[in-house]
């Protein structure tokens, strides 16, 4: 048997309200699906609007105030954002724009954007822009050809860094599982690697996990990590979204000889053949493109 329905008699002024809150949702369903349009598979029915209906969304489609912004049909104001909308654009148009200072703006008169400049040179151009206290580090960005590029190599000089090595052990462990890793390079021998795979979520997403590419798994690691932490040893590798690797080569505090020689060593170990250019800066100075 069918839905029964019941009708409450004596009040015609409550069911006259009812039925025309049922037209005005069925109205507000009809325009909305207007606007969307059909989805893909659906059968479509083509039914003529009324004239009403046609005012109707003739209307709303036209109620626009002169700045742009949409009326509410109920009241005929302009429709505004909500208060916190509000307070984030005023924030953001009272923002500064960013500019650097006056010390970078006098550096970068004297650097030629359409020039490349031979490797010498632009030593020596970077040192004469260190005008802080401390010791800048020199950084090398590199665009090559493709991505995928990576490898390592010995620093003729060293990057000037001191690299914290760790070997691990027994002890370690249980602090890297507690969250405490003060360490840049972690070494293993091969035995400890099922142990280590305790922490490879915590190592892993870090870069920190040991493993045969990098040369981290060794029979030897005291003898590794003595090498290592002379900041000799340099990997490289193109960012996993872009064909670009960058790279801290030295610090300012050393020699012309010493940078030029670690910067000619890096481009020999990636190859002339795969770079695309080359800028070199310091942390905070501009960046000079280099001749390759």
């Amino acid at each position: 048997m069918g839905k029964i329905r019941v009708k409450t008699l004596g009040i015609e002024e409550v069911e006259k309200e009812q039925k025309k809150e049922a037209k005005v949702k069925k109205e507000q369903k009809q325009a909305r699906k207007m606007a969307k349009g059909a989805h893909g598979g659906e059968r479509v029915v083509s039914m003529a609007p009324s004239e009403e209906e046609l005012e109707r969304l003739s209307v709303v489609g036209s109620q626009l105030s002169e700045s742009g912004q949409p009326v509410d049909q109920s009241t005929g104001q302009q429709k505004t954002d909500h208060p916190a909308t509000e307070n984030r654009k005023q924030r953001t148009d009272n923002r500064k724009p960013r500019h650097h200072g006056q010390r970078y703006q006098n550096q970068l008169l004297q650097v030629d954007k359409n020039k490349l400049y031979p490797l010498s040179e632009a030593v020596s151009l970077i040192k004469k822009f260190n005008g802080v206290k401390f010791d800048q580090t020199v950084e090398l960005h590199i665009n090559t050809i493709e991505k995928g590029v990576s490898g390592q190599l010995t620093l003729p000089h060293g990057t000037g860094k001191k690299v914290r090595v760790a070997v691990a052990t027994d002890d370690l462990l249980g602090k890297i599982d507690k969250g405490q890793i003060d360490f840049d390079v972690l070494l293993a021998i091969p035995s400890m690697m099922p142990k280590l795979a305790k922490v490879a979520k915590i190592l892993g997403p870090r870069g920190l996990m040991p493993n045969p590419k990098n040369g981290t798994i060794t029979d030897n690691p005291e003898k590794l990590a003595g090498e290592l932490s002379k900041g000799n040893q340099l990997r490289f590798k193109t960012e996993s979204q872009a064909p670009i690797i960058h790279l801290s080569v030295g610090k300012l505090s050393m020699k012309d000889e010493q940078l030029t020689d670690n910067i000619r060593a890096i481009l020999t170990a990636i190859g002339p053949a795969k770079i695309k250019n080359v800028t070199l800066k310091s942390t905070m100075s501009p960046g000079i493109k280099l001749l390759t």
